[in-house]
């Protein structure tokens, strides 16, 4: 048992390492994005093809431009600190679902799902950027990456440490499973927990500012599901909108402000050069 933990360690300290952008927190990484995109494709294509497309050709044309102007902003983050090789797989595709469920989720990869049911509480374009830049916000920080490499590392033994080294992809599978437990209704069994949730948060919040949009309208959003109490608006989440949420919302404004001033200023988008920060956008 001593040597396979020694071989587990070696293992994460040799491919288990990764950070999210814009935050920069380091995060356990043992799962390849090649199997999470396979696992997470094909969960997502059996879900759509059964789901029933929103009607509302308006809200679905609102949802589109949303999306693209939020994939936008992440293309251009990316483009501009020199990362633009990281979305190479990334695919953008926006779909509205008739589903009274209070829900809307962003699958690895970039395919994103809205339910009719969030839009009462998005209420307008801004409203509705708050939810897309928070799922868009998972993608790009791969927490479904993070979070089966967690359930890998819980369950460490020799198939682990052979997926982990990418010699086995049965624990992959396995785990994959259990994290998109999408079937005919969306509802990850495998949650994530609260640091992503907050990251994903702090990540919206910088998405919607380069994309154009004042991250100062996620406190009302929030506010709107916290009134509705705790069932409201789950996200895919164990850890609906509450006080402690706005609170910490509250704290990284300053941050995403930062951008959404430094680009939208006078009114128009900036361009940087490669490996700038929010402060080497210029007009």
């Amino acid at each position: 048992m001593k040597n396979i933990a020694l071989l587990f360690m070696i293992a994460i300290g040799l491919y288990g390492c990764g950070s999210v952008p814009i935050t920069g927190r380091q995060q356990l990484n043992l799962v390849s994005d090649s199997e999470v995109l396979s696992l997470s494709l094909q969960e997502y294509n059996s879900y759509i093809q059964t789901a029933k497309k929103s009607t509302n050709k308006t809200a679905e044309a609102l949802v589109e431009k949303v999306g693209r102007k939020i994939a936008g902003a992440v293309e251009s983050y990316f483009k501009v600190t020199g990362q633009e090789a990281l979305l190479s797989n990334y695919k953008w595709e926006f779909n509205l679902v008739e589903e009274p469920q209070v829900n809307a989720f962003c699958m690895p990869g970039g395919k994103i799902v809205v339910y009719t049911g969030i839009l009462p509480y998005t209420q307008d374009e801004t409203g509705l950027a708050v939810v897309l830049g928070h799922e868009v916000g998972h993608a790009i920080a791969k927490h479904a990456n993070e979070r089966m490499s967690q359930q890998i590392a819980l369950g460490y033994g020799e198939t682990a440490i052979g997926a982990a080294l990418g010699k086995s992809s049965a624990t992959v599978q396995s785990i994959g499973s259990i994290v998109y437990g999408l079937g005919t209704k969306v509802g990850v069994t495998l949650p994530f927990n609260r640091k992503q949730e907050l990251e994903a948060d702090h990540l919206g919040l910088v998405l919607m500012a380069i994309a154009g949009y004042d991250p100062n309208a996620a406190i009302p959003f929030w506010e709107r599901m916290s009134q509705q109490g705790g069932s409201a608006l789950e996200l895919l989440s164990t850890h609906p909108s509450d006080n402690t949420r706005i609170a910490e919302i509250r704290k990284e404004l300053p941050d995403a402000m930062e951008y959404y001033n430094a680009i939208w200023g006078n009114g128009a988008p900036v361009s940087a050069p490669s490996g700038s920060s929010k402060g080497d956008w210029h007009f």
